[in-house]
């Protein structure tokens, strides 16, 4: 008998944990309600309750109906505001609820006018709102073709309502989205799950270093050099006093980072050397990151060599020579140094002029559109590096060869010598987008020549006759005539430049740009709305399928019209410098990351790639059709490419659309020639909602819907699906991962901070990473 007993019958052991179980989640409803109620009682402050206004604005809510339906489904009493207890049961049926819970209370918000049922009038109100709290605008046209999309999809039976029962019937083609339905601006009401503490950092993981072994080799290098100079110096100064020692052994390490800084910024010879075997085994990408190593090994030594000849001046140099440490520092009378007694005066100048190129070129100055302060004031280099050869014996030993390059890359770099070599450079046309960015059309000698990904520096006397200023060139090599530079208005000059056209006095051509690029590709929303209906009221309950027609509907809120200026102004080009971007053609599978403005060395990749395809077609002697059956390996090695772009709103996606709209028509016609599928497409909207928040459920699933119709996404136009919020990069770089063609390397340019997150997950998958860095 006691064989035959269950488990539960025969000892008490899983009544045991179960006890446990109930206790912890207890422990962890009591960690809840306590977090929930400290952070209502700073949101309420002395009244204990909550009135419309803080509670929009505790949720973040953007517009009132959202703010007033979620106000009234928590206000159980109708009391006008809501109390601790009425605001406890509201979340915790939003975040720990049943999916059944959560979806009568997305059912509630949806029937505006409580009468059980949801007609086609309150989904277009809800469908309004939800596009406003994602900060989408969409024509009223595809409003309307969103809310018949839903509604039909929902509507199974044509009755002209929608129930709980078709809600519900709706939502489980989506799995998943029931389960994690909230509202997303009440998460941080709710308690974070504590992380657990990494046992080592990460940069001193065999992976991090497996991937990045060349730039973890010249580190432990740079700093043996350093820790080599500085005790060899030390020992050449043994007999003389303990700060002279201290101090001789700083300043030794001092000349060499002065002289290693200024060759990293030899720009002309670093990308000389990309082209060499030696970028194999050097991280010629990493010498932004370089530069900035012995930027603060120089301050890092100059404090100890400043401290230790201040130490000796107060306990020995005042006796000595007996003169007060006034006299010492700021006059030559004490005659220390080769030139004239200067050493003293020189280093106190030396500190003020290092002091205030470290302050001004801290990230915060440099990110804040205080860019030309930054500029400005590290043209300081040219006094410091004057000084330090006044100021010790043997400094210009270390600088002539560095310093001897660097002149002669200034002298190519004047305009006299520029003009000499590339002639007349003018800026004929600039196309105005109203998302702020300036797109400068600039005319191209046969002798200028450039790399996909390649930057140039800019001066255009107009705006400032001395100032020059970094941007990618966002056109492909292949172009003839003329290359192009994407400018974004984010500091004092780009807003400058931006202003200067929009005020120029010259011919103006309004332009449609992005989408509208190619009218034929779009067709009317009305016809759009009927074949939808007749195909739904035909084959009721079948799912979507993309369908004979390739009608793709313009958005007429990204279809803007764009003010192409025709000018003649002067422009004077440094470069082209080479950047990571230049090894792309060398890898297998790359994947292309960029957020933002960040997206234009990308434009010219992508362009590059679809010219260099052109040029492995071959011509089919009897009918004329052209094919490409494989790429050369001497055209690229290339075999596949993800593109991710990740931009805030709709509207840092319009200048790029129109590039896009060509590179999917021309695989496309790829597919059919026999080259296969080398592109992927992966766009990405910070500010739209996810179908797991009910402010942003109704408007996806009605973006998917008419995506799955017609393979065209309403927020760019392309065919590619435009997601919400923030890539996971873990599940992208997993399916890249899962599907890659040979060795994976990631691309990426933006944002460093999430460049960090990037290079985390490149070494989790052990994927190559390189990074733009100006």
């Amino acid at each position: 008998m006691c064989a035959r007993r269950s488990s539960c019958d025969c000892c008490g052991c899983c009544e045991n944990a179960l006890s446990k179980e109930q206790k912890k989640a207890k422990r962890d409803d009591e960690k809840t309600f306590a977090w929930m109620e400290k952070q209502f009682r700073q949101m309420a402050g002395s009244n204990g309750s909550l009135d419309k206004e803080a509670f929009k604005k505790a949720f973040r809510l953007k517009k009132s109906f959202f703010a007033d339906r979620f106000f009234q489904l928590f206000d159980n009493d109708n009391s006008g505001s809501i109390d601790l207890n009425e605001l406890l049961r509201g979340l915790l049926k939003l975040t720990r609820g049943s999916p059944t819970d959560k979806l009568r209370f997305l059912f509630r918000v949806y029937d505006v006018d409580s009468s059980g049922t949801i007609d086609r009038e309150e989904l277009g109100t809800v469908l309004r709102s939800c596009m406003e709290e994602s900060s989408l605008v969409l024509s009223e046209e595809n409003l309307q073709a969103l809310t018949d999309a839903l509604f039909d999809d929902a509507d199974a039976d044509k009755s002209g309502e929608i129930t709980f029962e078709k809600l519900k019937d709706q939502l489980e083609k989506h799995p998943g989205v029931m389960q994690n339905l909230t509202i997303s601006a009440a998460k941080w009401l709710v308690p974070r799950k504590e992380e657990k503490r990494r046992r080592a950092p990460r940069h001193l993981s065999w992976t991090y270093i497996r991937n990045n072994l060349a730039k973890v080799i010249c580190t432990i290098m740079f700093v043996l050099i350093n820790m080599g100079l500085y005790a060899l110096n030390a020992w050449l100064y043994r007999y003389s006093n303990w700060y002279i020692i201290f101090a001789r052994g700083a300043g030794m390490c001092l000349h060499f980072n002065c002289a290693f800084g200024l060759f990293l910024m030899l720009r002309k010879s670093l990308t000389l050397m990309r082209n060499t075997p030696l970028a194999r085994i050097l991280p010629f990408d990493q010498h932004v990151m370089f530069h900035k190593m012995a930027g603060f090994a120089v301050v890092f030594f100059t404090l100890i060599h400043t401290a230790m000849h201040l130490a000796n001046a107060i306990f020995y140099l005042q006796r000595e020579k007996k003169l007060n440490l006034f006299e010492i520092l700021f006059t030559l009378k004490a005659k220390v140094g080769w030139f004239y007694g200067f050493a003293p005066l020189s280093g106190v100048i030396l500190d003020v002029i290092l002091l205030i190129m470290f302050i001004c070129s801290m990230e915060f100055v440099r990110r804040s559109g205080c860019f030309e302060v930054f500029y400005w004031t590290h043209k300081l280099y040219i006094p410091f590096y004057v000084l330090n050869i006044l100021h010790a014996t043997n400094f210009w030993k270390w600088i002539v060869g560095p310093g001897a390059i660097f002149l002669i890359e200034c002298l190519i770099r004047l305009k006299m010598f520029w003009y000499a070599r590339q002639g007349d450079m003018r800026i004929q046309s600039v196309k105005l987008l109203p998302s702020g960015v300036t797109q400068l059309i600039i005319t191209r000698p046969s002798s200028f020549n450039y790399k996909p990904g390649d930057y140039v520096f800019l001066n255009i006397p107009a705006i400032a006759k001395y100032e020059w200023h970094p941007f990618t060139i966002s056109s492909a090599p292949q172009m003839s005539g003329t290359f192009w530079i994407h400018v974004r208005s984010a500091g004092h000059w780009t807003r400058s430049l931006y202003k200067y056209f929009e005020d120029y006095k010259s011919s103006v051509v309004d332009a449609e740009e992005g989408m509208a690029d190619n009218k034929e590709m779009y067709a009317n929303c009305k016809k759009f709305k009927a074949s939808f209906k007749s195909f739904r009221m035909g084959r009721p309950g079948v799912p979507l399928t993309r369908r004979n027609t390739k009608a793709r509907r313009i958005n007429a809120s990204v279809k803007r019209r764009v003010r192409e200026v025709k000018v003649n102004e002067r422009v004077y080009v440094d470069g082209p410098y080479g950047t990571p971007s230049r090894h792309i053609f060398e890898a297998e599978h790359a994947v292309l990351i960029g957020s933002g403005i960040g997206v234009t060395p990308f434009a010219s990749i992508l362009q590059s790639i679809m010219y260099r395809f052109r040029e492995a077609e071959v011509t089919c002697p009897s009918c004329d059709h052209r094919f490409c059956i494989e790429v050369p390996k001497s055209v690229m090695n290339l075999k596949k490419v993800d593109f991710v772009w990740i931009n805030r709103d709709q509207r840092n996606f319009e200048w790029f659309l129109s590039l896009l709209t060509r590179l999917e028509s021309e695989q496309s016609r790829d597919r059919e020639n026999g080259l296969g599928h080398v592109l992927d497409m992966h766009m990405y909207m910070t500010s739209a909602l996810s179908k797991a928040d009910m402010k942003g459920i109704g408007l996806q699933m009605a973006l998917d819907l008419i995506h799955e119709a017609e393979q065209t996404d309403l927020i760019t136009g392309l065919q590619t699906r435009t997601q919400p919020g923030r890539p996971d990069f873990d599940k992208l770089f997993s399916h890249i991962a899962n599907h890659a063609k040979g060795k994976v390397k990631v691309f990426f340019c933006g944002s460093p901070l999430l460049g960090k997150v990037l290079k985390e997950y490149s070494h989790k998958y052990e994927f190559g990473f390189s990074q733009e860095i100006f």
